[in-house]
């Protein structure tokens, strides 16, 4: 798989990834963000590291324990296929009379920035995991009958414990991305590309660096042909608190120009529910439809840079 864009800093610190890594696995367990964040600053002192978001809500398979609590093996599935030779049957005989518990690692991703330059994409994106193994379920039940060893490492259905903690969280170093460099290689869509240029175009571009307000969500994948590939998606840091925006049937003249701005205003930059609209399913479209009937008549309420933008969307309407 191809690697990832790396950030290139002064020489010192030509390749970040190696020392970041080795930054996450110092720190103690138990460390929380503001102890990440100096450490990453101390590692890089010729940038600005600013923590923007934080996104939850995901898991990976973690290890096993016993019925005390102590380590029986760090990898669930290394460890499986080791004791069942390929053959789950002995593997269950094994378990049969022994209480043994698979773990999970509940995992969360703190997105730190830094911007390099005045346009939406210039800025390098730094991505640490923080981990946390807790209790997921017992390895054995007298009515469980998997048939094969992937569903017993990873069951579809399966009675899940109290979540109870087996220690204390990780951090651990996931990625660094140079932006610029992903947006300049084949990877970046064209959708994606036209919403930076139109933040860029914006009067969004004039209040702050996109870097503080979005991140780009980066999956790793194999094309049809088993090439490694990336696609990058902007993701608001203000996800799960984005303030209301009509998404039907919606106001027009005034009261449709004092909830935009409204929503500007709560979101922290100019012309931020048309960024949002672009990115969200509960924004519809009609909103920017709306909006851009009231300016080709007798309303005026967005600076003219931000009008060009709109009135280019209506011409050719888009979304991620």
């Amino acid at each position: 798989m191809r690697e990832m864009p790396s950030a290139q800093t002064s020489p010192a610190t030509a390749d970040p990834s190696v020392p970041l890594a080795q930054v996450c696995q110092n720190l103690a367990a138990g460390a929380g963000l503001e102890a990440l964040l100096a450490a990453v600053q101390t590692e890089l002192p010729d940038l600005s590291i600013q923590h923007v978001m934080t996104r939850a809500g995901w898991h990976r398979l973690g290890g096993v324990v016993d019925l005390e609590g102590r380590r029986i093996a760090h990898n669930l599935a290394e460890w499986a296929e080791a004791e069942s030779g390929g053959d789950i049957d002995e593997l269950l005989f094994k378990l049969s009379d022994v209480q043994h518990f698979a773990t999970r690692l509940n995992g969360r991703t703190h997105y730190l920035v830094t911007p390099t330059g005045p346009l939406a994409r210039d800025f390098i994106q730094i991505e640490i995991e923080e981990l946390q193994e807790v209790l997921d379920r017992t390895l054995s039940d007298p009515d469980w009958f998997p048939e094969t060893l992937a569903e017993f490492i990873d069951p579809f259905e399966f009675p899940r414990l109290q979540p109870d903690p087996v220690g204390a969280p990780r951090f651990l170093f996931r990625r660094l991305t140079r932006i610029s460099d992903l947006i300049g290689s084949p990877d970046a869509g064209p959708k994606l590309m036209r919403f930076l240029s139109d933040w860029d175009r914006s009067s969004a571009a004039e209040s702050d660096a996109f870097c503080h307000h979005w991140v780009l969500a980066i999956r790793e994948y194999q094309d049809r042909d088993g090439e490694g590939r990336m696609s990058a998606k902007p993701v608001s840091a203000l996800a799960g608190r984005i303030p209301a925006l009509p998404d039907g049937d919606v106001a027009r003249g005034a009261k449709l120009a004092n909830q935009i701005h409204g929503f500007d205003r709560e979101a922290g930059y100019p012309f931020a529910w048309y960024f949002h609209m672009l990115t969200s399913r509960e924004v519809s479209h009609k909103l920017a439809e709306s909006v851009h009937a009231d300016l080709m008549g007798a309303y005026d309420y967005l600076p003219a840079r931000d009008l060009k933008v709109l009135r280019d969307w209506y011409r050719e309407p888009y979304g991620l």
